[in-house]
């Protein structure tokens, strides 16, 4: 009975032996202390966070105050722009010049030879410019020069915030970068584990297949976010006007400083305070001066003449010569059948089209802004949810789960998977940062993102769509709505 008894412990606790190397197998760890099979290596955990590549970067950072100096001194369109305010000028003070006279010479029943006789002499002619015309002139050109400096400063706008826009996708693909790294690493690990598990019979080929399919995702992903960056920098190279510039790791914090914007004043200021706004009201004001320079343009001006002239003809019976005599002349065109008012209808015309594209940009700045705020709030949300409580219940939720780890109660599986899905939440949250800084910069800068598109010329303000280039933009979704391209 007791060899029985004894026989029964002793299977007992074989079969619990087996049972407990077996449950260590199961909770192995990638690495153990070497000779102690049953001891879990003390696992840290790591947690995702923004600005280690600044801290890794080998040489200087390059910032936000350099990329805009540089645009300030290289970018082309506003040397563009600079020379149209030149030129509006110089046709300004064109247009009010008066005209020049005209010297010329004359002669009137020239005999030759013996007879002799005739006149000959020079006069000067001039044009009077009647009505103001000259003045009125100066006027619509004058409002060309405004139009031209109000073209420049929406230009170093449209340039202000192409650089900061440039510069912001950078420091976010520089941020996805390393995230998307970790998220390889961290599926290189899992399809290692795999591995092992199957060589202990503990996982079958498919779930290492699936690993390793997941694995070399990722791989390709952080690949491809290699190109993406350096697409991005090229981009920011080119805004600011050095295509040449050699790529540096930028310096920024995604996570502080937020465009800070109000929907309803960003809407109203877009939509009253534009530089597209304020061109579309001096184009109005310069169609007015063109209807007036067009009403006085029936008011005739004078031409005057005068000059001398030498008559050769003698004196009855005396041997000499009249001699100098005068000439005067005054000419006024009767505005009889043509009085300028084919001209003076299509100016009203254009004073009537005018007022209505005011409305129109005003309308389509407000359309325009009320997408890019929606995408705006929408970024804005998904970044304060994930901030403030979806990455700290993952963060958590993988600490909890290491733990039960270190105790033996789960998994290394388990641990991997619950880090996975914490730093795509990271990735996530990266793409939303991007989306409020990109969005909000946009609506800062009246919608004017384009830094590489030529100034208008005074006489090309008025091209459909000119002044708001933003295209219109998709909704802004969650990622569970919409994924994300890798």
């Amino acid at each position: 009975m007791r060899v029985r008894t004894k026989l029964g412990m002793a299977m007992v606790a074989s079969v619990l032996a087996v049972a407990g190397a077996a449950r260590a197998q199961e909770m192995k760890m990638p690495a153990q202390e070497q000779g102690h099979p049953m001891q879990m290596t003390v696992v840290k955990p790591e947690y995702p966070r923004t600005g280690r590549a600044q801290e890794n970067a080998k040489g200087g950072l390059f910032t936000l105050e350099q990329a805009q100096k540089i645009a300030d001194e290289s970018n082309p369109t506003l040397r563009q722009a600079e020379t149209e305010i030149r030129a509006a000028k110089a046709r300004q003070q064109q247009a009010g010049l008066y005209p020049n006279p005209t010297v010329a010479y004359t002669g009137d029943e020239i005999r030759g030879g013996s007879v002799g006789g005739g006149k000959q002499g020079f006069f000067v002619q001039q044009t009077v410019v009647t009505g103001g015309k000259l003045g009125l002139s100066r006027e619509v050109f004058g409002k060309e020069v405004k139009l031209a400096e109000i073209e420049a400063e929406e230009q170093k706008t449209r340039v202000q915030s192409a650089v900061k826009m440039a510069f912001l996708r950078v420091l976010a693909a520089q941020e996805l970068l390393d995230a998307r790294r970790d998220m390889a690493a961290l599926t290189r690990d899992d399809a290692e584990t795999q591995r092992r598990l199957m060589n202990t019979g503990q996982a079958d080929e498919t779930e290492v297949l699936e690993a390793e399919v997941e694995a070399q995702r990722m791989r390709m992903s952080a690949r491809m976010q290699e190109n993406t960056l350096r697409e991005e920098w090229r981009s920011l190279a080119a805004v600011i006007g050095q295509p040449d510039l050699p790529p540096a790791t930028v310096a920024g914090d995604l996570e502080k400083g937020w465009p800070e914007i109000n929907e309803e004043e960003a809407v109203e200021a877009i939509a009253k305070e534009s530089p597209a706004v304020r061109i579309a009201d001096v184009t109005e004001t310069r169609a007015q001066n063109v209807f007036s320079r067009a009403r006085r343009e029936a008011i005739p001006d004078v031409q005057v003449r005068g000059g001398m002239e030498y008559n050769h003809e003698l004196l009855g019976g005396v041997p000499f010569a009249k001699g100098w005599e005068g000439i005067a002349e005054v000419a006024v065109q009767v505005p009889l059948f043509n009085r300028n008012q084919g001209n003076v209808k299509a100016a009203r015309a254009d004073i009537d089209r005018a007022g209505q594209e005011k409305k129109r940009i005003s309308l389509t700045l407000r359309e325009r802004a009320a997408s890019a705020v929606d995408q705006y709030a929408n970024a804005r949300l998904m970044a304060v949810e994930y901030h403030d409580e979806m990455l700290p219940r993952a963060k958590m939720a993988y600490r909890l789960m290491l733990e039960k780890y270190g105790q033996m109660l789960a998994s290394y599986p388990r641990v991997l998977d619950m880090k996975r899905k914490l730093y795509e939440l990271q990735i996530e949250y990266i793409a939303a940062l991007e989306s409020v800084w990109t969005n909000g910069i946009a609506l800062q800068g009246y919608l004017l993102t384009d830094g590489l598109e030529a100034p208008a010329r005074p006489s090309e303000v008025d091209r459909p769509v000119r002044e708001t280039n933003v295209p219109m933009p998709e909704r802004t979704m969650s990622p569970w709505e919409k994924m994300r391209n890798p």
